[in-house]
């Protein structure tokens, strides 16, 4: 149950796409003065040093994020992919400050990688409250002591929770607007149906709400049926959905016939807002070849109702 820590994973092509989608809807939803709830159902440890042993050990951020910079180096202009990547980079940028005495423009080297709980209390405004869930005994202690450090402003609780479970008491939030997240790692095959589940739950207790949900491309059935269902609920409930995926190189498996690493993943938002299907549009075809790792890399871009 415990086995999963997604520092091996920081800053992967996964991370690329689910994160820039986060921060684009965020940007979105925080443009209206009401108060906006936001509920992580996995939240992780917080952030990550992908300079540390755990990064390392993987390589993973170097076929991710890496492949958007030049040397390592977070850009302080445009990056030329679309402002759905630019406005990812400069909230990685603000996790990664420039060494002390050094200049404050220009481009920053980038060490610390901010998941998602971090991304939203960096986002979110005073009136906004956030509830994150984690229940692996070292990310939620690490993610407590930066919630701590961080949320001088007191808007993000930290549940030591199942996060399927426990949003059914924070829906529908107060102010009613909210974006409920949910990223597991997919390691127990029953995850799949319990975001089905979830979604369903979601859209029954807070119609008009806000949904983003990630998954990884990967051999098996239920990774294959996913999307499928996640459509059929949405269309259910008459509720506007997006579909980004995102494919790094082919699925390629091993003698044994186990997939040699992550080949790519998807993203589904139900009442999406209208920016994003544009601003993944222009991004996608860039963050495609970016991190591309053989022909069979590409995108795919669907909406419905």
């Amino acid at each position: 149950m415990f086995s999963y820590r997604h520092a091996f994973h920081a800053g992967n092509h996964a991370d690329v796409l689910k994160h820039s989608i986060l921060v684009a809807m965020l940007r979105y939803m925080t443009q209206k003065d009401t108060a906006l709830s936001v509920i992580d159902t996995h939240a992780g440890a917080g952030l990550y040093r992908l300079d540390g042993d755990q990064a390392r050990t993987s390589g993973e951020a170097a076929a991710g994020i890496f492949s958007l910079l030049k040397d390592g180096q977070l850009p302080s202009a445009s990056s030329g992919m679309g402002s759905l990547v630019d406005d990812y980079l400069a909230v990685l940028r603000g996790f990664n400050p420039a060494p002390k005495g050094g200049p404050t423009t220009g481009p920053v080297k980038l060490r610390n990688y901010p998941g998602s709980p971090l991304i939203t209390e960096r986002l979110l405004r005073e009136q906004d409250r956030a509830h994150v869930f984690e229940v692996h005994p070292t990310d939620q202690r690490l993610l407590r002591g930066l919630v701590a450090q961080r949320d001088s402003r007191r808007i993000m609780t930290l549940r030591v929770a199942d996060g399927f479970a426990g949003v059914r008491a924070l829906l529908p939030p107060p102010s009613r607007r909210g974006l409920l997240v949910c990223d597991p790692s997919y390691e127990i095959k029953s995850d799949y149906g319990k975001v089905v589940d979830l979604l369903t739950e979601a859209l029954t207790r807070f119609a008009t709400g806000s949904v983003l949900i990630w998954h990884p491309i990967v051999a098996r059935p239920e990774a294959h049926d996913l999307p499928r269902k996640l459509k059929n609920a949405a269309a259910r409930a008459g509720k506007p959905w997006l579909y980004a995926s995102l494919s790094t190189k082919s699925g390629q498996s091993n003698a044994r016939g186990v997939p040699v690493g992550l080949s790519g993943s998807g993203v589904f938002v139900v009442n999406p807002p209208f920016v994003l299907a544009p601003a993944l549009k222009e991004s996608l075809p860039h963050l495609a070849k970016a991190m591309a790792q053989d022909e069979h890399a590409g995108f795919v871009l669907e909406q419905g109702r």
